[in-house]
């Protein structure tokens, strides 16, 4: 065996343990719905920069978001006018595609294997199923009750939704779409969310400050947790020990902070004041930040997990991030990374620059409002309001995420020697 041969294949190997490590180091992606102007638009932020690295257009006024475990997929509720569909967003390419659920589509969830994904319909009883395989809608899953938001246990067997206007929170055999039992949680249910370990279940009450705690095995209320002024969304840390809480709050009593939850001893460890009226929230994978869209301040707060302080506000500069709604963040390890990771290590060797998203200006907007008042009489307990002014701008979804440049003087390094050896 000849001396370059060894060299080309020890070359070889190296190369590709720098493209799998870079990829398992490269920080996820969080995006961040937005009711945009002429349409609704999801921002890209890479999570180690806090940048926006895209601006993906998607049709109607985009509600909820989810991200598949291998990050290859985003999910979004975006109802409208004219549109009732879930969007899905090609994480590698930014194309989108529509799948149509019918009627008011609120809240969404993916099962963990990323077969499934669940809508909840504002005005109806039924939660929409799509294949994820084929884009197509499965037999709906009538809960016999208006559901507002729905999650998945870690092992896909159950689903949680939380039924805003009966109190209650319905608990669903994932394999029949059977109810197994309906578990009475105070007023007006939220947002649900499991417990990496699926032994416990979490449930904000808009109606009276709290956070009803479920045995997941007994279907039990084991702990209620006072919080805030009027808890919206729910995250749990990767360990299971800590939980975030948004609050909303009133017109007269603005809630604008998050509550730290220590999930050990079911009490509020801190209180992190963050934007006007924040509604989503999403942690990274590794536990460090958690992100927190903030509806009336047109941004998102990233808070340290170690500090609870707020370390940094993501504007989008002079792209108009408006009112955004949720947030979901990429695992760490997803093949979208790995894939970019080797794309912009290829377009690095052969451009050094990095283009610009092209967008209008400011001075191009043009100011309208989102009217969706039927939103607001339908659902009093909803404290997200449909009704927006905001300016209008051209967008272009061209991806500018570089999660991989930094393999790139490692690879040259290792190009370089191989060619000194060769020589």
């Amino acid at each position: 065996m000849s001396r370059a041969y060894l060299i080309r294949a020890f070359g070889m190997t190296v190369l590709a343990i720098l493209i799998l490590v870079g990829a398992a180091g490269a920080a996820p992606f969080a995006y961040v719905t937005s009711l945009g102007v002429d349409v609704g638009t999801v921002f890209v932020i890479d999570t180690a920069t806090n940048n926006l690295t895209a601006v993906v257009p998607v049709e109607g006024w985009p509600r909820d978001v989810v991200v598949n475990q291998a990050g290859t997929k985003v999910y979004v509720a975006t109802p409208g006018i004219t549109t009732a569909t879930v969007s899905v967003i090609d994480t590698a390419t930014n194309k989108v595609s529509t799948v149509a659920v019918g009627g008011y589509p609120m809240e969404i969830a993916i099962n963990p294997a990323g077969t499934r994904v669940y809508v909840t319909d504002r005005d109806g009883t039924n939660v929409s199923v799509i294949n994820t395989a084929t884009n197509t809608l499965m037999a709906p899953i009538n809960v016999g009750l208006i559901t507002r938001n729905i999650a998945i246990s870690p092992d896909g067997k159950k689903i949680y939704a939380t039924n805003s206007f009966n109190n209650t929170t319905s608990v669903i055999d994932a394999t029949t779409n059977e109810i197994i039992t309906t578990v009475a949680v105070g007023a007006s249910p939220y947002d649900v969310a499991v417990s990496p370990d699926g032994k416990k279940v979490y449930v904000t009450n808009l109606g009276i400050n709290a956070v009803y705690v479920i045995d997941a095995i007994t279907n039990k209320i084991t702990a209620i947790v006072p919080v805030g002024n009027v808890p919206h969304d729910i995250a749990l840390s990767p360990n299971g020990k800590i939980a975030y809480v948004t609050h909303s709050g009133s017109h007269n009593n603005p809630g604008n902070t998050v509550s730290v939850i220590d999930v050990t001893m079911n009490k509020v460890s801190a209180t992190v004041p963050v934007g006007i009226n924040p509604l989503g929230v999403a942690i990274t994978p590794d536990g460090t930040k958690v992100y927190v869209t903030n509806t009336e301040s047109d941004n998102v707060s990233v808070i340290d997990t170690t500090t609870n302080t707020v370390t940094a506000t993501v504007s989008t500069g002079k792209y108009y991030l408006n009112h955004p709604i949720r947030v979901a963040i990429v695992p760490f390890i997803g093949s979208n990374i790995t894939d970019q990771s080797i794309k912009a290590t290829s377009n690095a060797t052969e451009d050094m620059g990095v283009e610009e998203t092209n967008f209008l200006s400011s001075e191009e907007k043009n100011t309208v409002k989102l009217n969706n008042s039927n939103d607001n009489s339908n659902n009093n307990n909803d404290s997200e309001s449909d009704n927006v002014s905001s300016s209008s701008e051209n967008r272009s979804s061209k991806n500018n995420s570089t999660p991989g440049f930094g393999l790139l003087g490692g690879l040259t390094c290792l190009f370089g020697g191989w060619k000194l050896k060769k020589k």
